[in-house]
């Protein structure tokens, strides 16, 4: 089968003067990596080079009544210690940059602290071990307060209030509480249906976990400009990012990256680069701030967990009339991605599929967890699983083929999308033709002569 496939690309390279559909290509990073010769942001070796601890908060939601850091500023080996006095800028939100406000997350917690993690001082010291040590000699008081880790719970009234910048537990978008997809009328659709399947779909926060964990070392140079070598995915966001936190012109900053040692969206956050630049500044000399594995796999963002339902209206002929989706992010405790993750689920929640009444919305929440962040597809790929699995449901439900019920919604160019954009390009029945063909799934043949380009008649 697989020699039939590249017969058929040779013929369209032919055809199309393509060179390089179906070619195998090396990878440009590959000799690097296989000799060992690839540089990672750690593997400097740099003199004089300080380190960073940070002091976490060991609650999930807590007023910070008092932070006395005496005992550690005294600490053998400690050249500075950080609180959020010292940030010049500390309450940000990542997404600020393209507008998304407001700004709802200290880059250091001074009143409050909104989840299990969340740091609040920094050390700078000459080694690890006098980070470490000196980070346990910090005294913090705190008043635990209710926490909220159920996104529909932090919805109701009365639940305890995640992020006072928000005042309410969910980010607030042009259209209102939530993001709204409208096309027709759903009820109508309802009502018209032969068959309504109602389903829930869970996931839990899903952590990145990369082999190399999220960090940064930064070298003071001359005329006050700081380099900063960083695993981010992102190097001019955060670069942006950090000049506003620091109140530093961005020409004074360079940042290098290079290869990320495995990130899938988690490096895209702002976290570690300011505090390590705020200490390069502060003291005059080199800084590091790696995370442990501990911290990779506690502190770092993780994927968002979601809550879906999903509700559809099909006939016995297998055409979607009806879809309703309430969907619920959990932003975790600040923003960071996560209205914008939101707003992407709400405008893919239709699926791939048209559907004449459509209803869909979107709720970016606010819990007490860790915050959460980009991860591969972010906003679409749970969605995704819950939809599909949704379409199996369906097909099984009036007894259909599930392939063969897809071809009978899939969008076709021309096509009304739920959002209100015409279908260009769609190329899905192909797609589906052509997996169909190399997983030896048998499909009426009908359904092989169907296009893309075709009206629906």
């Amino acid at each position: 089968m697989m020699e039939i496939r590249k017969t058929y690309f040779a013929d369209e390279r032919s055809d199309n003067g393509l060179k390089e559909v179906g070619q195998s290509r090396q990878r440009s990073d590959v000799p690097g990596h296989i000799r060992g010769m690839t540089p990672f942001y750690a593997d400097r070796q740099i003199p004089g080079l300080l380190h960073i601890r940070m002091v976490r908060s060991p609650y999930h939601h807590a007023r910070i009544l008092a932070i006395d850091v005496s005992a550690a500023e005294r600490h053998p080996g400690v050249k500075r210690v950080i609180t959020a006095k010292d940030v010049p800028h500390n309450v940000y939100t990542i997404l600020n940059l393209i507008g998304i406000g407001p700004e709802d997350e200290p880059v250091l917690a001074f009143d409050k602290v909104r989840w299990l993690g969340e740091p609040i001082v920094a050390i700078v010291a000459a080694s690890e071990r006098s980070a470490y040590e000196a980070a346990a000699l910090v005294r913090v008081d705190y008043e635990e307060l209710p926490a909220v880790f159920d996104m529909e719970e932090a919805l109701k009234p009365g639940a305890p209030l995640v992020n006072e910048y928000h005042g309410q537990n969910n980010y607030r978008y042009d259209s209102g509480e939530c993001r709204k997809v409208r096309l027709g009328d759903v009820e109508e659709g309802f009502r018209g249906a032969e068959f309504i399947l109602e389903q829930r779909y869970d996931s839990s926060p899903i952590e990145h976990a990369p082999t190399e964990t999220t960090g940064c070392v930064v070298v003071p140079g001359q005329n006050n400009r700081l380099t900063c070598y960083t695993g981010t995915q992102a190097v001019f966001f955060t670069l942006d990012n950090a000049s506003i936190i620091l109140n530093v012109p961005g020409q004074h900053l360079h940042f290098v990256g290079g290869t990320a040692g495995g990130g899938f969206g988690g490096k895209v956050d702002c976290i570690v680069e300011p505090i390590a630049l705020l200490a390069a500044m502060l003291t005059g000399r080199p800084v590091a701030f790696i995370y442990n594995r501990y911290e990779e796999m506690q502190i770092s963002s993780p994927r968002a967990a979601e809550r879906i339902y999903i509700k559809d209206g099909v006939m016995k002929d297998g055409r979607i009339v009806a879809r309703q989706v309430r969907c619920y992010v959990d932003a975790g405790a600040y923003s960071r991605h996560s209205p914008y993750g939101a707003q992407k689920s709400a405008a893919h929640f239709p699926g791939p599929y048209t559907i004449p009444h459509v209803s869909i919305d979107s709720y970016c929440v606010y819990t007490n967890r860790t915050p959460s962040s980009a991860m591969r597809g972010f906003g679409v790929t749970i969605g995704d699983f819950a939809l599909e699995v949704q379409m199996d449901k369906l097909a099984r439900m009036i007894g259909m083929d599930p392939l063969e019920f897809r071809f009978v919604n899939a969008y076709r160019d021309g096509d009304m999308k739920a959002h209100h954009q015409v279908t260009e390009g769609a190329a899905l029945i192909e797609c589906m033709q052509e997996a169909s063909i190399l997983a030896n799934w048998p499909v009426d043949p009908r359904y092989l002569q169907m296009s893309s380009r075709q009206g629906r008649g």
